[in-house]
C-alpha cells in the first residue's frame, strides 16, 4: 500500500510538473506575440539564443531561394490533404538563409505529386513570422528519403536541408504571416493559417488526477481490508 500511494504520489506531481512547463510555454507564446517582432540578421543564433526566440515575432530581408523548396506531405487543413511549403530565404547582404513556412497547399486528389500553382516573391522582400525550432513532425511511413530540390517528403529538419544543399541556416524555422513587399492575388498565396500548437497542459492534469486517485484507491482498500480481517478475529 505505501509503494503504492508513493509512487502514485509521486507521478501526479511529475504530470503536475509537466502541466506548469507547458503553462509557462503558453505565456511565453501570448507574450511574443504581443512583443515587437524582432529583426532576424545574419548573425550565427547560437544554442541557446534559438530555444528563447521560438513563438517570437520576427522579421528578416532577403530573397527566396525557390530552387530548394520542399512540399511536407501529411498536412492536413480543415479536413482536406495538403503540403506544407519550406522554401529557403537568403538573408540580405549574406550567405546565411533561414528556413520559411510559406503556407498550405492543397493536395491533387487525381495526380497526388503534382503540385499546384502558387506565387513565390521574387527579389527582395520583408517576410513577418513566428518563430519555430522545426517544422513539426507526423510518422514515417517507411524509410526517409533524401532531401532534395522539389521532393516531397513527410519530414524535414533545418539540419537535413543545410547538408542537402549545402547552405548555411539560422536553427530556427519561419511560420510566415506577413511579406510586406509583395501583395499578389490572395487566392494565389498558400493558406497561412498556422494552428496555435497544442500544449496539453489539461492532458496532464488529467494524468496527474488519475494518479491521485490511484493512491487514494490503494490507501482505502487497504484500510477496508484492514477493519473486515479485524473483525474477522476471535
Amino acid at each position: 500500500m505505501l509503494l503504492l500511494v508513493a509512487l502514485g504520489i509521486s507521478l501526479a506531481q511529475w504530470q503536475q510538473r509537466r502541466a506548469e512547463e507547458k503553462l509557462a510555454r503558453a505565456a511565453k507564446l501570448e507574450t511574443g506575440n504581443l512583443a515587437a517582432p524582432l529583426v532576424l540578421t545574419a548573425a550565427p543564433l547560437s544554442p541557446a539564443e534559438a530555444p528563447a526566440m521560438e513563438f517570437r515575432r520576427v522579421s528578416v530581408t532577403g530573397h527566396f531561394v525557390p530552387a530548394w523548396t520542399v512540399y511536407l506531405d501529411n498536412r492536413p487543413y480543415h479536413g482536406q490533404a495538403g503540403f506544407h511549403v519550406l522554401t529557403p530565404f537568403q538573408i540580405d547582404g549574406s550567405g546565411m538563409h533561414v528556413l520559411v513556412a510559406q503556407g498550405w497547399l492543397p493536395r491533387n486528389n487525381v495526380e497526388r505529386t503534382r503540385i499546384p500553382d502558387y506565387t513565390m516573391p521574387t527579389g527582395t522582400v520583408t517576410i513577418s513570422g513566428i518563430a519555430r525550432l522545426n517544422a513539426g513532425h507526423v510518422m514515417q511511413l517507411g524509410t526517409a528519403p533524401p532531401l532534395t530540390p522539389q521532393a516531397i517528403v513527410q519530414n524535414a529538419e533545418i539540419a537535413q536541408l543545410a547538408q542537402a544543399s549545402g547552405m548555411a541556416f539560422q536553427p530556427i524555422l519561419i511560420e510566415q504571416t506577413v511579406d510586406t513587399n509583395h501583395a499578389p492575388a490572395i487566392s494565389q498565396l498558400p493558406v497561412r493559417d498556422w494552428p496555435a500548437p497544442d500544449l496539453g497542459a489539461d492532458k496532464h492534469r488529467g494524468y496527474a488526477f488519475q494518479w491521485y486517485a490511484l493512491a487514494l484507491m490503494a490507501f482505502l482498500f487497504f484500510v477496508l481490508t484492514g477493519f473486515r480481517r479485524a473483525n474477522k478475529q476471535p
